[in-house]
């Protein structure tokens, strides 16, 4: 029998109707929409490529075998809440401290680049990069709570009320950990001009 593929056109209440119902062709036409979201937000809450694939794989796994429960609602936060939970247990199985030491930051400045404009001219780009290596050290060293609230508000751009249902949490614990994190990243920047470009520095 041939695997059915679902219509663009077909919304994604009618792909998620069909999901429940068992459908997995219309619930892999989900998997194309939120795969990315889903990985950026396991990648900077466990801030490695190989456990974030991992991490995404096993919650779209999860998702399947749970959606028949799904009970409506925004899809796209209950099956970030799946990440989210899936990447806790990681860092949990790690037996990790959720906050690192500033000292053993990755200097991969790769992990910066979505905030790279190709389109700079070559110094602006450089300082640039700079910027985006330091914020991105930054953040590496916030607990993973703190990592995931502030992917989703200030990389993704979610409002807060959004955020709260993804997580699970009181809109007040997701502004709080909001807060707190820029604070951290703000802080380490000031306490590190001198790794600033010298058109960021004060």
């Amino acid at each position: 029998m041939e695997n059915r593929v679902i219509a663009p056109a077909a919304g994604e209440e009618t792909m998620i109707a069909q999901a429940v119902n068992g459908d997995l062709a219309a619930f892999n036409q989900l998997v194309l929409i939120y795969q990315n979201l889903a990985y950026s937000v396991a990648y900077r809450t466990l801030q490695d490529d190989a456990a974030a694939a991992d991490a995404v794989q096993d919650s779209f796994i999860k998702a399947f075998r749970a959606i028949a429960d799904f009970q409506g609602g925004s899809f796209k936060s209950w099956i970030i809440r799946i990440v989210a939970n899936t990447c806790y247990d990681v860092l949990r199985s790690r037996r990790r401290k959720l906050t690192d030491s500033l000292d053993d930051l990755s200097e991969d400045e790769s992990y910066a680049s979505y905030l790279v404009d190709p389109t700079a001219n070559p110094h602006l780009d450089a300082e640039r990069m700079e910027l985006s290596a330091l914020l991105e050290r930054s953040i590496h060293a916030l607990p993973p709570d703190q990592r995931l609230v502030l992917t989703l508000c200030d990389v993704h751009g979610y409002a807060y009320e959004e955020i709260a249902e993804m997580i699970g949490a009181p809109i007040g614990t997701v502004k709080s950990r909001i807060n707190r994190a820029r604070a951290k990243v703000r802080d380490y920047l000031l306490q590190h001009p001198e790794l600033l470009p010298s058109a960021f520095r004060p």
